[in-house]
């Protein structure tokens, strides 16, 4: 019915959860986590109070073992479910009811834990052996251990939605690095690896001191790359570069201008004002 797993980066201490299933918008109820607390999946049977419930046990500062178990004691159909958590640790525990559809288990290693049901093969092995393989951001080896289920044959009855959810190390509960799904199709995966490398970047193009070349070699839309490069302009002081770019946007549209105004009164703005000149 669905794989998932939970992880967490040792380098950066990011936490994130990774699913696929044949059901459809499963990327909306199965993953869960919060910055420096935890990363959960509830799945088979879901019941988001393991998700929502168990993060707050974690952030409490229950062990993973103890928290799930916790929520297990009070679950009438907890035979039915199957759950995987992770602390900010990287301590894990899962469990797999004994009522689980066929084919269903899971595999744990350092700062991972893998789970999957009504799969064509034990792919949970499979995905932990390729996010221990892998290199890159969280996000990416996450992705990564995905395909490798889909490759052991994955759900075997076709392919539906998919989601990666990560969060930063520290934060409020709230924060996200990446947060994507794609409620179904038979190339779900497909869409979400697209989905995830169109989102780091967007997140690279940010982050960069120069963002507009980023934006342009890594092919971001031509009109928001213009748009960076205002803000390049703006955080370089160069008011006749911006005043260039700007009036180039507004040939476009006038609202570019509206946006400029309205992010030069933000407090964490860009310094537009003089480029403005208003």
């Amino acid at each position: 019915m669905t794989y998932s797993i939970v992880a967490r980066d040792a380098a950066t201490g990011e936490l994130g959860v990774a699913v696929q299933s044949q059901a459809f918008n499963t990327g909306a109820v199965v993953p869960w986590a919060r910055p420096g607390v935890g990363a959960i999946a509830t799945q088979s049977f879901t019941d988001p109070r393991y998700g929502w419930r168990g993060l707050e046990l974690l952030a409490e500062g229950r062990a993973p073992r103890d928290a799930l178990d916790e929520l297990l004691a009070v679950d009438e159909q907890r035979d039915f479910r199957q759950v995987g958590f992770l602390d900010a640790a990287g301590r894990t525990a899962q469990h797999t009811g004994a009522a689980c559809v066929p084919a269903a288990g899971s595999a744990a290693g350092d700062g991972w834990a893998a789970q999957g049901n009504m799969l064509a093969a034990e792919a949970w092995h499979a995905m932990g052996a390729a996010f221990e393989a892998t290199a890159g951001t969280l996000a990416q080896r996450l992705m990564t251990a995905l395909d490798a289920a889909e490759a052991e044959g994955g759900d075997w009855r076709g392919r539906g939605g998919a989601g990666i959810l990560v969060v930063p190390a520290t934060g409020d509960p709230w924060e996200r690095v990446v947060d994507l799904r794609v409620e179904e199709g038979d190339d779900s995966l497909v869409a979400l690896r697209r989905l995830l490398h169109r989102a780091e970047t967007y997140r690279a193009a940010h982050d960069a001191e120069h963002r507009a070349d980023v934006g342009r070699a890594r092919g971001l839309p031509p009109t928001y790359v213009t748009w960076l490069a205002l803000l390049d302009a703006a955080n370089d002081g160069d008011v006749e570069r911006g005043r260039a770019v700007l009036a180039e946007l507004e040939a476009e549209h006038p609202g570019w201008r509206d946006l400029a105004r309205t992010l030069a009164k933000h407090p964490e703005g860009p310094p537009l004002a003089d480029i403005l000149g208003e």
